[in-house]
Formats: C-alpha cells, sequence, structure tokens
C-alpha cells in the first residue's frame, strides 16, 4: 500500500507539471527539484528535535514502566473490558495483555503498547473459532486501537516545537476532545454490530463517570472566550506534562527504582527509534513537496475549497484536509503532510492547528489492520474496517468542530 501512495504521489505531480508546461509554465520542473533539497533539509532539521524529543519522553516512560503505573492502570482497566468482550473467559491473560496496551497507549508509550498488542492478538486468537476470520473480540480491539485514544501526543508538541511555535502544548485540549469522540464513536459502533450491553452495570460504571466528567469540562468551556480556551489548553497541556514527569519519577523513587539508570536506558532506546525514522521522513517529505510544487496538491484543495464555498461554509479547513486524507493510510504521510502544511501556512495557522489535531486524534487505520490481523493470519476482517474508519471520520469531524470552538 505504502509503495502505491509514494509512487502516485510522484506520478500526479508529474502530470500536474506537465500540464503546467504545457500551458506555458517552463519553471515547474525547477520548482519541483528544488522542493526534493528543501524537502530533504527539512527532514534533517526535524529529525535534530526528533533525537532529543524522543531520548527524552522514552527515558521517563521507562522509569513509568519499571515503577509499575502501567501495570496499575491495566488493572484498574480490567473489568471493563472483561464485560465488553464476553467470550473471552475470565482471568484469560488475553485481557491482561488488552488492559495493559490501552494502558500503553493512553500514556504515549507506542514502543511497548505494540508488542503487547500483537500479543494481546495472538491470546484472542487461541480462542477464535475460525483461523481466517476476526472473532468479535479481536474487532472490537483493534477499533479501539484504531480510534487512536491518546491523553498525551507528545509527538504533536514535538513538531509544533520544532516549526517554531510559541506554545507547542497549545493542541492539548482540543485533540483530547477530539480523540474522545473517535474512540466513543469507535466503540459505539461495534456496540451496535456486535449488540453488546453496554447497559451492563460494570459497563456503565466505567463509562457513565467518564461521560459526565467530559459533558461537565465541555459544559465549563463552553463559558469561555477563544482567547480564554487556547490559554487553558496551553495551561493544561504544559502543567499535564510536567505533572506526568514529576509522578514518574516520584513513584519510581518511591518503589526503589534506579530512576537515572532507568532513565538512560530509555533515552538509548529513543535514540534508536529516532534514528530509523529519517529515511522514512524523507521519503514522504519529498514526495510531499514535489506534490506541492507541482500545483497538484492546490488543484485538489482548490475544487474541494470551490464545493465548500458554493455550500456556504467557511473554507479555512480545507488547507488541513491532505493530513486527514492520508492518516488511515499512512503515518508518515501524514506526519509529512502535517509538517508541510504548518511550513506552508504557518505554525500557528489555522489550518496547521486542524491539521495537528487530526494526526492527534485519528490513526493509520490500515496500517493497525495489517499488522495486527496479519500477526496471526485473519483474512476476513468483518465489520472491523466499517467501524475503524468511522471512528477516524468521527475524528477528523471533532478536530475541525474544536479547532472552530477553541481558535475562531
Amino acid at each position: 500500500m505504502l509503495n502505491g501512495l509514494w509512487l502516485g504521489f510522484f506520478a500526479v505531480a508529474a502530470v500536474a507539471a506537465l500540464t503546467r508546461w504545457i500551458g506555458g509554465d517552463p519553471g515547474v520542473w525547477a520548482a519541483m527539484v528544488e522542493s526534493l533539497f528543501a524537502m530533504a533539509k527539512l527532514s534533517v532539521e526535524v529529525m535534530v528535535l526528533l533525537f532529543g524529543t524522543l531520548t527524552l519522553w522514552l527515558g521517563f516512560l521507562r522509569i513509568a514502566e519499571r515503577a509499575g503505573i502501567v501495570d496499575v492502570l491495566a488493572r484498574l482497566l480490567g473489568p471493563l473490558f472483561s464485560r465488553l468482550m464476553p467470550e473471552v473467559p475470565p482471568g484469560h491473560p488475553a485481557l491482561g495483555l488488552i488492559t495493559l496496551n490501552f494502558a500503553a497507549n493512553g500514556l504515549g508509550l507506542d514502543n511497548a503498547a505494540t508488542p503487547i498488542g500483537l500479543k494481546a492478538m495472538k491470546a484472542l486468537q487461541s480462542l477464535n473459532p475460525s483461523a481466517e476470520t476476526a472473532s468479535n473480540a479481536q474487532i472490537l480491539f483493534l477499533v479501539l486501537n484504531a480510534s487512536s485514544l491518546t491523553l498525551l501526543p507528545v509527538s504533536i508538541f514535538m513538531y509544533r516545537a520544532q516549526q517554531g511555535a510559541h506554545d507547542p502544548t497549545l493542541v492539548f485540549l482540543p485533540i483530547l476532545l477530539a480523540t474522545s469522540a473517535s474512540t466513543l464513536v469507535g466503540l459505539l459502533a461495534v456496540a451496535v454490530m456486535q449488540r453488546l450491553r453496554l447497559w451492563d452495570p460494570r459497563v456503565l460504571a466505567y463509562l457513565v463517570p467518564g461521560a459526565l466528567l467530559l459533558a461537565g469540562f465541555m459544559a465549563l468551556l463552553a463559558g469561555l472566550s477563544a482567547t480564554a480556551l487556547a490559554a487553558l489548553s496551553s495551561l493544561l497541556g504544559n502543567l499535564v506534562l510536567f505533572g506526568l514527569i514529576l509522578l514518574f519519577l516520584l513513584v519510581g523513587a518511591l518503589k526503589k527504582v534506579p530512576v537515572y539508570e532507568s532513565f538512560v536506558e530509555g533515552a538509548r532506546e529513543g535514540f534508536d527509534v529516532a534514528k530509523n525514522l529519517l529515511p522514512y521522513l524523507v521519503a514522504m517529505l519529498c514526495a510531499v513537496g514535489v506534490l506541492r510544487a507541482s500545483g497538484a496538491l492546490d488543484i485538489g484543495l482548490d475544487g474541494i475549497r470551490w464545493l465548500v464555498d458554493l455550500l456556504g461554509w467557511d473554507s479555512r479547513f480545507v488547507d488541513a484536509l491532505p493530513t486527514a486524507l492520508v492518516k488511515p493510510l499512512s503515518g508518515s504521510a501524514a506526519r509529512a503532510m502535517l509538517i508541510e502544511t504548518m511550513q506552508s501556512h504557518g505554525v500557528d495557522s489555522f489550518p496547521a492547528l486542524v491539521a495537528a489535531t487530526v494526526q492527534g486524534s485519528t490513526e493509520t487505520t490500515f496500517y493497525v489492520l495489517a499488522v495486527y490481523f496479519g500477526a496471526v493470519g485473519i483474512q476476513r476482517g468483518r465489520h472491523a474496517v466499517g467501524c475503524a474508519l468511522l471512528a477516524d471520520l468521527a475524528g477528523v469531524l471533532a478536530s475541525i468542530a474544536v479547532c472552530y470552538w477553541f481558535f475562531g
């Protein structure tokens, strides 16, 4: 899929450039070549901050792992998943792995979440009566993974900081609200398809307080101006980020965890992860840069903008749509689109804020499907794709709505 997407960027760019050349614009070829070198340079600049950020954050997260914080979250969520997956026997190892996976995802522990998630999928496969068809439990697990419920989007903060944002955490609350919407829609979609009993007392004991807390919080936000909302998002983003770091250190110290050695061990892993991302970043940023320089991206966006204007809607969000359109297909392509939008329109422009919120509240759905189902040989996903894409759509629409609410 990625091969076709990447090749398609260059093919579409070539056709658009040829059209412009025939139409009397000989400079288009020079612009495309210049864009290649400019984006290659930008990739290295992004990597400089990426090295530091991943090294720092994975160091603190290793302390959290060793302090048992992730395990505590897993035990708290266990009773909920035992009700949402009735075909999984109580006490089955899959339930512990599932809750541990979601706890890791919520804290932004991507490197820990993926291997744990693959183990959980294999444990669920051991209960699956059909080796090639996804079970209900496997579908629910995958859709919730694809809904991208991340409480701390550190990577988004990092990209905004690299592009010179005055306050990288400005999008903290918009992402939190949008990702809550995508996860809720994903859960409801699967519940409808599988006739899950969401009114079970134990399920309600988790969902009702969470829904009331979110509703009350949104009611509080409704009385604030756009300026006050942006300021509150900034304050909470910074407080939560630094508060978690302090929590990790204090709990680690109480548990007699060697915090310095643990930090260095996790930081070393962060350095290795960042180093391996550079080739993908160069590939996708260069492809997106060529697409923009050829005029193809602008032509597509102008068509969507014309339709939006025809309907009488505000069209400022249209420039953020490239990130939304490619996110289900490729995380690296969406990352490149986000950075390119920040470069073209300004890191704190409305399109860049919407793109950052979309990036933080949606997931690479087809990649998740391929990895998780491919690991256990599932060939028929049943309603998994439809429910996951519905969750993605909810995340995109919520991102646009929340950004208009917060940033006007």
